[in-house]
């Protein structure tokens, strides 16, 4: 099954009630949203967003310049119904983030649950590279070295701060805020995630 049939099919038969990663409220990714102090018309990009409710509060909070991006067409439908009239306003995008190729830059670009699920290091590389050349702060939320081996019966790459520095500090980007957080899942179980922002030094 392709990494695509793979989410379609997730976002047809199960409710949020049934997939780990769902949140009441994204509290972790709003703090980090939040340490940045951007404009109401800045560009944001939230990748991998599934049926996430970080877009909610971006609308509830004047932004007006958002794009969604997720791989799966159901998980995007879902979303736009949970809105409603607002969906009008955000730019979705139905794509592989390895297909991804971005026609702007954003002012921040938000991944909860993205990245872990890169393993080769031709993705992971790529990737990185997008958000060097696409964003000026990057927040990321990835399984640490501390969580689950595996999501959704697919394979993921753990990370801990050393790791992610390694990749995303440079000359241009510098570590804001870390954070280790335990996800509770709809199921009562307990994932642990890293959660890291970075920001450009200009």
């Amino acid at each position: 099954m392709s990494s695509k049939s793979h989410w379609e099919k997730i976002y047809k038969e199960k409710s949020p009630q049934e997939v780990s990663w769902t949140q009441e409220i994204p509290t972790t990714s709003i703090e980090f949203f939040n340490d940045f102090k951007i404009q109401k018309d800045d560009p944001i990009i939230d990748v991998g967003c599934g049926e996430s409710k970080f877009v909610d509060y971006l609308i509830d909070n004047g932004y007006k310049n958002i794009s969604v991006l997720d791989i799966s067409e159901n998980a995007i439908n879902n979303a736009k119904k949970r809105i409603g009239s607002r969906s009008e306003f955000i730019n979705w995008i139905i794509c592989d983030i390895n297909e991804f190729e971005p026609e702007g830059n954003y002012v921040v670009w938000h991944d909860r649950a993205v990245f872990h699920f890169l393993t080769s290091q031709v993705e992971i590389d790529r990737y990185v590279r997008k958000v060097k050349l696409n964003t000026e702060n990057f927040i990321i939320g990835a399984f640490s070295t501390f969580g689950p081996k595996k999501c959704s019966g697919l394979d993921i790459t753990q990370y801990h701060e050393p790791s992610l520095k390694k990749l995303f500090v440079d000359q241009r980007f510098s570590l804001k805020r870390t954070e280790n957080i335990n996800h509770i899942t709809p199921f009562g179980t307990t994932q642990n995630f890293i959660f890291c922002s970075f920001s450009s030094k200009k």
